[in-house]
């Protein structure tokens, strides 16, 4: 399958702190179509990477493309708009009308899109959030959660090939969480968009088709969930925190191993873990 985001040898630091890396020689492919978590604590590195798909900022060294467009590129960020869409996690800055429907629209006014066209659009992406039902609302009478939903709909009725949700229930309860990762897994699973979401929550990449795990902005393990979360000890020495019930089947199948290479009659042991939310 085709690669829609490329990172070659990525080094990104920031104007005035030379000395301090974010990113140190980080090169990443991600095929069309598929579900991608990076994960890492705070300060790994993985906001900035997102920001630099994004062509917000761009690296030191090294390249990116996204849809075979450079974001070094003079007017590469306009180019790319068509392409990819980021969503924050503050849903209230990306908040741009007072009804969901005008909020949905701004981006479609911009790019010239004609009132029929625009307003299936907008249809199509409310359904596509579950939010039909709102869209002549306020946008202040919404909930956090239902606010960022709205925020995903501003971007995917841009119809953009990758959309990156960088923390984007950060700032929610566990109510707006919940709405908010279905509505992230139903993007993918039902509309075939390639996603990349950007988390410290290992609970919410259970469901990716891959998973990225920065660590002092180096690429620590790559992979998909059960290889990436057989290896708990590795997880740790990144600084996330473990979910008891990940860390109990790692430890039950670590016992399992264990005990068949000491004979102790234990055949097969434990299976590899599995995940499902």
């Amino acid at each position: 399958m085709k690669d829609i985001v490329i990172c070659e040898n990525i080094k990104f630091n920031y104007l005035g702190d030379e000395k301090k890396i974010i990113l140190n020689n980080v090169s990443i492919a991600i095929q069309k179509g598929s579900f991608v978590s990076v994960l890492g604590r705070n300060g790994s590195g993985k906001s900035t990477l997102a920001k630099l798909i994004d062509a917000i900022v761009l690296p030191k060294s090294g390249d990116i493309w996204v849809a075979g467009i450079n974001s070094k590129m003079n007017d590469s960020k306009e180019a790319l708009r068509e392409h990819i869409g980021i969503v924050f996690q503050n849903p209230d800055n990306q908040i741009v009308a007072n009804t969901v429907c005008e909020d949905i629209a701004f981006g479609l006014e911009n790019m010239g899109i004609e009132p029929n066209e625009m307003n299936n659009r907008i249809d199509e992406a409310l359904q596509a959030v579950d939010m039909t039902n709102y869209k002549n609302w306020d946008v202040n009478r919404l909930s956090g959660g239902q606010k960022q939903r709205i925020a995903i709909a501003g971007i995917i009725v841009m119809r953009p090939e990758c959309i990156i949700l960088d923390e984007p229930t950060a700032m929610l309860d566990p109510k707006g969480r919940k709405e908010v990762l279905e509505t992230i897994y139903k993007l993918k699973n039902a509309h075939g968009i390639t996603t990349i979401l950007i988390t410290h929550l290992m609970e919410e990449a259970l469901q990716s088709d891959r998973i990225i795990l920065l660590s002092n902005g180096s690429i620590l393990m790559d992979g998909n969930p059960e290889s990436v979360f057989s290896d708990i000890d590795k997880i740790k020495s990144a600084g996330l925190e473990v979910p008891q019930v990940v860390e109990l089947l790692y430890s039950l199948r670590k016992y399992s191993l264990q005990g068949t290479t000491q004979g102790n009659g234990l055949t097969g042991g434990v299976p590899p873990v599995r995940f499902s939310m």
